[in-house]
């Protein structure tokens, strides 16, 4: 999941031949009262692109889709998998998963929810007419035929979903994947409510049109001001849904969002100025929050262009950032210097740090300079660079302190550009960069999920690149059972990046917010960051 500010995605594996459950109950702790009113407002990261599940992209839209919509399974408090749509499931040999609907899901206009809803959703999601930028995701469930449907090589109504009848789920997967089920959770495989859609095929997803099924329904979208939402009375467990109200205000500026929460005009905080953090968590202790996130922070070198095709000058502009500077002088929030890809806090994997992470940073600048001379870039001949980030004081601030980094080390010269978030996501998709400022989010808790984005076919490898010794070692590891083999070859698979280095990762994130004291429910442990506003409360203080 690409992050746009300094905020995440990855999911408790929760697997089990046979799951039977309701979901736990979000009781009161004891002493508290409900405030009369239960109206929320919530900063988002920016303005969403959309919100329609399918071609959600970015934390911006999955915060609102999260509760717009619902999945089969959704998060507790600590990120475990528990039933969402579906009340169970069951699962055969990690290859054939069958779910089994709630029979009080409702669309919001009162329809039942029906296991044919998600069979419609996933069909048009990897139909290539679709165009869904998820479509990746789903060659990575290994869902029969989905790879060979986004291909166009087949039909969509071959895909390995189907309906038996209106409240079982059926998946049939190529191959075993021991965590599909925590891999249901994403937007991309959320219903969609097939009569709205194709009475308006392109306005659906738009206040007045938009059926949705999770706890909130849209009430209104005002365009880079607010989009606001009221709750679902048709919603399943709306009886334990406290929120009435919640309003997401888009800010591509911290400052602007911490100002509107010092004013009393926002309760929560997507993120903080990386300024101030150390600032406000001394001020502001009532309220400041950090958790771990499974995200990473990284530039991708476009190896299209010609001066990053060279391996020599990626390592070159990697070994010279001073990670320890940016984790403690730039962002001040407890992030940790990364020289490794996927988080080093994912599930079952702990990748062999590479060389250029033991050595000193005088090392490291002194084999750089070496290597860009080497590929032929010295004072007569400076190396020139475009570092293209989305509009955020964070992103800046760091763009500013890397760029004076490599010219102070290595001589280059670095143009910074800076846009807003749906131009940022055009021009990273069309290449029109040569450095770009990354985050990526794990979908699901898994190497996989950070691993697998540097894969030849990815929609996501915004690096470009290409290597087919690397494409082999993933493959071979997304069909490995064995936990230990499948370790090992994730492993060869991060040697063969810190070789290569398509990317230069930076940090591993924890995440700062402000919380107003009034506002209860936030989880806290949450590797993903999820935060369902049907959870929330507002406490009477």
């Amino acid at each position: 999941m690409t992050l746009p500010s300094l905020s995440v995605l990855a999911t408790s594996v929760l697997i089990a031949s046979q799951f039977s459950s309701q979901v736990l109950a979000n009781p009161l702790p004891q002493n508290v009262t409900l405030a009369s009113s239960q109206e929320l407002v919530r900063a988002n990261d920016a303005e969403v692109a959309t919100l329609n599940p399918i071609k959600a992209e970015g934390l911006p839209e999955m915060h609102v889709v999260r509760d717009l919509f619902e999945g089969l399974v959704i998060q507790d408090a600590d990120g475990n998998v528990i039933p969402g749509t579906a009340e169970r499931w069951d699962n055969d040999n990690n290859q054939v998963f069958t779910f089994y609907l709630r029979k009080n899901a409702k669309w919001s206009n009162g329809d039942p929810v029906k296991a044919d809803d998600f069979v419609y959703s996933l069909r048009r999601a990897v139909d290539p007419n679709t165009a869904s930028p998820n479509a990746w995701y789903l060659k990575l469930t290994e869902m029969l035929n989905a790879e060979d449907i986004i291909e166009g090589k087949k039909s969509p109504d071959t895909l390995g979903v189907e309906a038996l009848d209106d409240h079982t789920l059926k998946f049939t997967l190529s191959k075993p994947v021991p965590y599909f089920l925590a891999m249901t959770g994403h937007t991309v495989m959320m219903p969609i409510h097939k009569a709205s859609v194709e009475a308006n095929p392109d306005g659906w997803a738009r206040p007045g049109n938009l059926v949705s099924n999770g706890a909130f329904v849209l009430d209104g979208w005002v365009v880079n001001e607010k989009i606001t939402l009221k709750r679902n009375l048709n919603y399943w467990d709306s009886k334990d849904t406290r929120l009435d109200k919640v309003t997401y205000i888009p800010f591509e500026s911290q400052m602007a969002s911490y100002n509107r929460y010092r004013s009393g005009e926002v309760d929560i905080t997507s993120d903080v100025p990386a300024q101030m953090a150390g600032k406000l968590e001394k001020d502001l202790p009532y309220a400041y929050q950090v958790s771990p996130l499974l995200c990473t922070y990284y530039y991708a070198f476009n190896t299209q262009h010609e001066a990053l095709k060279d391996a020599r000058v990626r390592q070159a502009l990697s070994y010279s950032i001073m990670r320890d500077v940016v984790t403690n002088g730039i962002t001040n929030s407890g992030h940790l210097p990364a020289y490794t890809f996927a988080h080093k806090d994912v599930a079952g994997f702990h990748a062999s740090q590479p060389d250029y992470a033991n050595m000193t940073q005088q090392q490291r600048d002194q084999k750089a300079q070496q290597l860009l001379a080497d590929a032929g870039y010295n004072q007569d001949n400076p190396l020139n660079l475009n570092l293209l980030y989305n509009t955020s004081e964070s992103h800046k601030s760091i763009a500013v302190g890397i760029a004076s980094m490599w010219n102070k080390t290595l001589g280059v010269n670095v143009a910074l550009e800076n846009q807003e978030w749906k131009s940022y996501l055009d021009s990273r998709k069309a290449g029109e960069f040569d450095v770009l400022r990354a985050s990526w989010c794990g979908d699901y808790n898994e190497a996989s999920t950070f691993l697998s984005l540097f894969t030849s076919d990815n929609d996501r490898n915004f690096a470009f690149y290409a290597n087919p010794e690397y494409d082999a070692v993933l493959d071979k590891a997304q069909t490995e059972t064995d936990e230990t083999k499948r370790s090992a070859l994730y492993d060869q698979a991060e040697s063969i990046l810190a070789m290569d280095m398509p990317i230069a990762p930076i940090y591993y994130f924890m995440q700062a917010r402000l919380v107003r004291p009034s506002v209860g429910g936030v989880p806290k442990s949450n590797a993903e960051g999820r935060i369902y506003s049907k959870d929330l409360y507002i406490k009477k203080l």
